[in-house]
């Protein structure tokens, strides 16, 4: 057997987040990259996020603005990482993040096609300084094909992928989802890839070059509502919240307002309706025996449950359901999910302090593992906070030579 090839990367003691010691060069703005940035730090990897001294990341003017001026949208996507203004498109800028690049052994970037190339810091450049730099480029339409040169945002994604076709009320029009789900799930794809290609690194020490377009990571999401357009080469339609294939499922009213619930199986059918509905005649119908036939004679079988849905209120039926094992939750807002006891139970709002805003509540990592844990979540950074510290620790930089970098506006 082929011996792994060494990184250098110290032994991990139980309990230590399993990239501590990776680290990541973030040159991404915006959502889709930050957040695979994001998620690399949770698990523990030292995240440099490098930014333009004019302004930073866009999402540093987004958003609501909270005491000590920190807006929400950028405080959402950028904890735990470090922040160091560096201005590339001067040469000596260039040459600090080069200077980074080559002790990283990740680099997320999200610029516009040819962008970085043009400073020297595109992959072809940086893999020259540093072979084992696994180079992720998160964009629109990706590297290749006719849209590779045009900017990509997530609404217009939504519209072109045909996810709007499908979400929304059968009679209304398309109607985008009510998150960014483009660049979510896209920066979820670029961690998975980044991963991938470190493991494989682990194998024979080399690095890779990673290409992810929201588009295609849209079209993947369609799953079986891409299957059934292939397959039966039909352009599926809208159902607001029920289901193209699984029958009974969607938001119904009980007496006091809306309960959402989903039937998975003929076996889960039956005992709806037998324990919840207390309509066992509904199963052995023949129009409803099976989940073929529910979906030929769903509008039969919506106004059945509707008016028996509608004789109780929701704190009777919910119950019921969980009695019977059928999944059923209230329609909740977000703040009442955040604030909710499984949310509390599982930890998924952290709060941190902050140096301007004071201490703040963010959602945190939904990752769980046995043996390895997370990154203690950190405060976003303050803009080019950490400027000085990069350049002294990491790239030797004396006082002076930061003072002088910083009087020709090339670093904040």
């Amino acid at each position: 057997m082929n011996q792994r090839h060494d990184i250098g990367l110290p032994e991990l003691a139980r309990d230590e987040p399993p990239l501590k010691g990776v680290r990541v060069l973030d040159l991404s703005r915006v959502l889709a990259a930050p957040f695979c940035a994001m998620m690399l730090a949770d698990l523990g990897a030292e995240v440099t996020k490098v930014e333009h001294p004019k302004g930073g990341d866009q999402t540093r003017h987004w958003g609501t603005a909270i005491q000590g001026g920190e807006r929400t949208y950028y405080l959402a996507i950028n904890r735990t990482k470090q922040s160091v203004a560096i201005d590339f498109s001067k040469p000596e800028g260039a040459e600090l993040v080069k200077a980074l690049a080559r002790e990283s052994d990740i680099l997320v970037e999200n610029y516009m096609l040819g962008t970085l190339e043009r400073y020297g810091l595109g992959y072809e450049a940086l893999r020259k300084e540093n072979p084992k730099l696994i180079y992720c480029s998160v964009s629109g339409y990706g590297r290749t094909g006719p849209s590779a040169q045009r900017p990509g945002y997530d609404s217009v994604i939504q519209a072109e992928s045909g996810l709007m076709s499908i979400t929304g009320e059968p009679e209304g029009e398309a109607s985008k989802a009510g998150v960014p789900i483009c660049d979510i799930t896209a920066g979820m794809y670029a961690t998975q890839a980044i991963l991938a290609a470190f493991v494989r690194r682990l194998r024979n020490g080399r690095g890779e070059a990673i290409d992810i377009a929201l588009f295609d990571c849209t079209l993947a999401n369609h799953v079986s509502v891409a299957a059934n357009a292939l397959l039966l080469n039909r352009a599926p339609g809208r159902y607001g919240n029920s289901h193209a294939d699984i029958i009974p499922q969607g938001l119904y009213h009980a007496a006091d307002g809306p309960i959402m619930f989903h039937v998975g199986s003929d076996v889960q059918f039956a005992r709806f309706c037998s324990e919840v509905l207390d309509m066992p005649g509904l199963a052995t119908d023949p129009r409803f025996v099976d989940n073929d036939a529910r979906r030929a004679n769903r509008d039969a079988l919506d106004e059945l449950m509707s008016a028996r849905l509608r004789t109780r209120s929701r704190h009777e039926w919910v119950p019921l359901f969980r009695r019977a094992g059928v999944p059923a939750g209230l329609v909740q807002n977000v703040l009442e999910a955040l604030n909710s006891d499984e949310s509390k139970a599982r930890g998924m709002v952290c709060e941190i302090d902050h140096p301007t805003a004071g201490r703040i509540r963010l959602v945190n990592s939904p990752l769980k593992m046995q043996e390895s844990s997370l990154a203690p979540p950190k405060a976003p950074p303050l803009f080019g906070e950490h400027t000085d510290l990069i350049l002294g620790e990491r790239l030797h930089l004396d006082a002076d030579a930061i003072a002088r970098l910083r009087e020709q506006n090339i670093v904040r």
